[in-house]
């Protein structure tokens, strides 16, 4: 590449600045370090120039540093998606392998499942007679259960009865009780 000479303000000095970089890129490098100097200047008003550039050069070095580790923290994490692929190709590669033997053994299932539904057809028939003794229970359970619901229902109405005569005898009880209060006063 050619060398390029570019001139540049920085913090109102004029500087011509060589490199091999384009010139659209060599100004934005002189506008970064310009910013970064005028940003210490606000922060730091009565700083000596020469003190405002190292200031400067400082907070740049810095995030160099932080880039390159950046990157550097990148260029592993790269390495370990590389490994990662690679684990996933030979996880693919074993899952193939394992499809074609659960292929072969489906075959001996499809003889075992055979012998599954004939199984079950038997077991189905069983079920069905299970059933029907269960119904059988059922409506012997549900006419004992309508006897015994017809004498709760005889109990309740004793017992309402009951509560009925001792709501009545506690009124008559009431009265006896505000008569002789009132005699008494």
């Amino acid at each position: 590449m050619e060398s390029n000479k570019v001139s540049v303000k920085i913090y109102g000095q004029e500087y011509v600045i060589s490199g091999e970089k384009n010139r659209e890129h060599i100004v934005k490098v002189a506008a970064y370090v310009d910013n970064q100097m005028h940003q210490i200047a606000s922060a730091a008003i009565s700083c000596p120039v020469n003190d405002l550039a190292v200031l400067s050069a400082v907070n740049i070095a810095d995030e160099s540093f932080e880039c390159k580790e950046e990157v550097e923290e990148l260029k592993k994490l790269n390495m370990q998606l590389e490994k990662d692929a690679q684990h996933y190709v030979q996880l693919w590669d074993e899952a193939k392998k394992n499809f074609h033997q659960y292929k072969e053994e489906t075959q001996g299932m499809v003889q075992q499942n055979e012998r599954l539904r004939k199984e079950l057809a038997d077991k189905d028939k069983q079920l069905q007679d299970l059933k029907a003794a269960s119904e059988k229970a059922a409506e012997k359970l549900l006419e004992n259960s309508e006897k015994e619901m017809e004498e709760l229902q005889e109990k309740c109405k004793e017992l309402e009865n009951t509560f009925f005569d001792l709501q009545m005898e506690n009124l008559q009880l009431k009265k006896e009780l505000e008569s002789y209060q009132r005699d008494v006063e």
